[in-house]
């Protein structure tokens, strides 16, 4: 299996990026390929600019998408599987991620509103799996139902309505900053899913 995997984090020392690795050498160690798209690094444009934007409400698929967008449909396409790693930042992902979505998973790419109503297009992904790491524990995410709302919006809108066919969220929580407690254990979880993915 091939895993296109999109990575969110500005720093190259962060616990996000120990879980990339951690879950990559569980990829190689099932003999999995993987290719890592880390849009910090590549200096990703989270903002969609006015062009793109009356692109995705003219409702004409067969419009050009910018060549950056293009890249990343293509990285997309060669996946049979897809994989995301950030920080939990305010309930959500990191902006230059969750522009990321605004920008890549476009009309006619990924969804399609006609006659027929809403639905997807060109994305046939059959798993995805979202890794983000959390300050506050897994269990306190889910007691004050922030967890759930995570999941809402991540899993159900922005993956399972788009064309891939399983997704799955874990939180990797109790990462406060100084504080290693959960460290080895959520690296251990990491490297287990990259395993079996």
């Amino acid at each position: 299996m091939h895993v296109y995997i999109v990575f969110a984090h500005p720093s190259t020392r962060s616990f996000s990026r120990s879980v990339l690795d951690a879950f990559a050498k569980g990829l190689r160690d099932a003999g999995h390929s993987y290719e890592i798209g880390d849009l910090y690094e590549m200096g990703f444009q989270a903002e969609m600019n006015e062009a793109q934007y009356l692109r995705e409400t003219s409702g004409d698929p067969d419009l050009p998408v910018p060549r950056d967008v293009e890249v990343e449909q293509a990285k997309i396409d060669r996946a049979d599987g897809l994989a995301f790693i950030y920080p939990v930042w305010w309930s959500d992902c990191p902006a230059k991620l969750k522009g990321w979505f605004d920008r890549v998973l476009s009309c006619g790419y990924a969804y399609l509103h006609d006659d027929e109503g809403s639905r997807a297009t060109r994305m046939n992904i059959g798993k995805a799996l979202v890794l983000c790491s959390a300050g506050h524990t897994a269990e306190h995410l889910e007691k004050t139902g922030i967890a759930e709302s995570m999941r809402r919006v991540f899993l159900n809108d922005r993956l399972l309505g788009v064309g891939v066919k399983q997704a799955h969220m874990e939180i990797l929580g109790g990462m406060m900053p100084l504080d290693d407690t959960y460290r080895e254990q959520n690296l251990y979880r990491a490297y287990e899913l990259g395993r079996s993915f």
